[in-house]
């Protein structure tokens, strides 16, 4: 085959993505749970027959950049054949966390392996003691059922016995069972029309095409590095806490740039904890794949080649790199943000023109529900301020950075369960000031209807975000039960007419505040 001209790459392009967004659209329309139908906290990527990235949808950067670190991995140690899928949630064996749950499918052409679909989402409940599976945990097992690598369909026949036994280990399974066969429709959608793809192309050309894409991947990430200053830029941030007594827990990172090639090492961050802030590595891959993929231009394919010039030293044992059975329910949501501020403080010092300030730093997530004979188990995360740039403030009440999900609407959340949202609304003034200001942060307060369990894992409680080239810090985050301040992280009980309010973090401001005179 001829080599593809420039338009004819980018149609190959859009179209291996809308392959992925089919998927996305699939998954949305076919789940019971408002977390995956509503709040679209799903993902869906396309991957080589050697698990390298080859499209993703615009979904969660979380899920995305650690599939695409750990699904080689995952792939080679399976026995693969036409019409299997395999699930998988363990976070040491290429997942994040336990209730983000993946589903992997192979597509072969004429008897050959010619790539892999695949979705992840997030399930409301994975079997944890808490209600909503994300508890105050030490322990993995603590978070729910692990599932490591295993196939959940074989020769298309869905293994009802290993589904079963998943879905009967959370409050309710109806609801379980009907995302996970969402999950399975979605990848047989994308294996569908990839499938007509490659037949369309011819396996040969097709495997061409990637190849080329690859490469055009790797050609943008270079120009775009190559931007930045050469030298080796530091940054120090902290988590508040570990929900176990542990406080102001060091991440620290040294980006070294050289020609375009971006080495990023976090040797002197802290040992991993006893608490759940812990990440896998894939997770930390994620959240430095985002920051430089934020970099390149809107053009670039979100494929493997792109990331190419990235190089990661994280040693083991440490916060971000933690070791089996290491808690890690917090360290995709809330440690991967700080992740995320902390390669952006370092490259602030390259590019303070084009690095904003630091946006809420939290995912603000909330779990809840019952167990007996009302038993339910919801989860949510909650939008708060971005941080401001160069060239414009931050946005309001959104979801930053490593998440992209929607809020649940008030009406789902109150038809589904016994709960009333009694406010919801703009945190005014929470937002950094400067030359831009940062965005405001979110208040929402629910009433508990009837008894429930809570829990909360926020961040930035007692740091604030930080504001850059001279702008102010965004305000932190406050958590009240009434009227009692709660800590970042903890699981409570609560009765009918308790009021639980949560106030999100502003954005840091960027620049010197102008000054108005008299």
């Amino acid at each position: 085959m001829p080599a593809l001209d420039p338009i004819e790459l980018s149609l190959f392009a859009r179209r291996i993505e809308a392959v992925c967004e089919e998927m996305g659209a699939q998954l949305r329309r076919a789940a019971f749970s408002p977390n995956i139908r509503d709040r679209l906290d799903y993902s869906c990527a396309v991957f080589d027959a050697r698990g390298a990235l080859c499209a993703q949808a615009a979904h969660i950067p979380v899920h995305l950049g650690s599939m695409a670190y750990a699904m080689a991995d995952v792939v080679a140690g399976l026995d693969w054949q036409p019409g299997d899928m395999v699930m998988l949630n363990d976070p040491f064996l290429g997942g994040t966390h336990l209730p983000d749950v993946t589903v992997i499918a192979p597509l072969f052409v004429a008897g050959s392996l010619a790539g892999f679909v695949a979705n992840r989402a997030h399930h409301a409940d994975i079997g944890a003691e808490s209600p909503g599976s994300m508890p105050i945990s030490r322990d993995l097992h603590e978070e729910g059922l692990v599932i490591p690598p295993g196939h959940i369909v074989r020769a298309g026949e869905v293994n009802a016995t290993r589904l079963a036994e998943i879905t009967q280990a959370t409050r309710n399974p109806r609801d379980a069972q009907g995302d996970f066969a969402a999950q399975i429709a979605a990848n047989r959608r994308g294996l569908a029309r990839l499938g007509e793809l490659v037949d369309g192309m011819g396996l040969a050309a097709y495997g061409e095409a990637l190849a080329a894409l690859n490469d055009y991947a790797e050609r943008l990430a270079l120009s775009a590095l190559r931007a930045l200053p050469n030298g080796t830029y530091h940054y120090a941030d902290v988590m508040d806490d570990d929900g176990l007594g542990h406080a102001d827990i060091a991440i620290r990172v040294a980006v070294t740039v050289a020609d375009g090639r971006v080495a990023v090492d976090f040797t002197g961050t802290a040992g991993q904890v006893a608490g759940n802030i812990n990440c896998p590595l894939s997770v930390t891959a994620a959240g430095v794949f985002y920051v430089l993929r934020c970099l390149m231009p809107a053009q670039t394919p979100a494929c493997a080649g792109s990331f190419r010039p990235v190089t990661l030293t994280v040693p083991e044992g440490c916060l971000l790199n933690a070791r089996r059975p290491a808690a890690v329910a917090a360290g995709n949501v809330e440690t991967s943000s700080r992740v995320v501020d902390a390669v952006m403080g370092a490259l602030g010092q390259a590019l303070p023109e084009r690095i904003p300030a630091a946006s809420q730093g939290s995912m603000n997530n909330l779990a809840m529900g019952e167990s007996g004979a009302h038993a339910w188990g919801y989860y949510e995360t909650l939008g708060g301020g971005m941080g401001a740039g160069a060239v414009g403030g931050g946005l309001s009440a959104v979801q930053t950075h490593m998440t992209n999900t929607r809020n649940t609407p008030v009406e789902v959340l109150e038809m589904r369960y016994p709960v009333r949202v009694r406010r919801y609304a703009l945190r005014r003034g929470s937002g950094g000031a400067g030359q831009r200001p940062g965005g405001d942060g979110l208040i929402r307060e629910y009433e508990f209807l009837r008894p429930v369990r809570f829990t909360l894992l926020t961040e930035r409680r007692r740091h604030a975000p930080w504001g850059q080239a001279g702008g102010a810090p965004g305000a932190p985050g406050i958590n009240r039960l009434n009227d009692e301040i709660l800590p970042p992280k903890i699981s409570r009980e609560a009765g009918p007419g308790d009021r639980l309010r949560i106030e999100t973090p502003g954005g840091g401001g960027w620049g010197k505040p102008i000054l108005q005179k008299d």
